[in-house]
């Protein structure tokens, strides 16, 4: 493996990692400490060159599926509540949605890259 996918998955467990310590407080932690637990050990796997497909498959449309349930209805809008308010504290549950929304889309495109690597593995044997 070549040290930037390496150092890319490294990252992305320990920010993983850490989105999973903030979850503790959601008002649903056993779900989104979950989620965050299992990009986190896919990243660790990745670090190890281990990609495997269809558990990342899976995990990949399950996260957009979710991210487009929980899409806000404006996006700019969204942004907005978040620019006004000036900290990072939960106001409203749309912002909470959204922000989950954005979670499972930075997991996905992470295990996506992920995945594009192991396919490309199995197509050069």
């Amino acid at each position: 493996m070549h040290a930037f996918p390496k150092y890319f998955f490294i990252f992305w467990t320990l920010i993983f990692l850490l989105f999973a310590y903030f979850q503790l407080n959601d008002p649903d932690p056993e779900i989104w400490v979950s989620i965050y637990v299992a990009a986190m050990v896919f990243t660790g796997l990745a670090v190890r060159g281990k990609h495997p497909l269809i558990p990342l498959s899976i995990a990949i449309l399950a996260c957009i599926i979710g991210a487009l349930y929980y899409f806000p209805e404006s996006v700019s809008g969204w942004i907005s509540q978040e620019l006004e308010q000036k900290d990072l504290t939960m106001k409203t549950p749309q912002m909470e949605e959204a922000r989950e929304t954005f979670g499972l889309l930075i997991i996905a495109v992470v295990l996506g890259y992920s995945a594009f690597l192991g396919w490309r593995e199995k197509r050069h044997f």
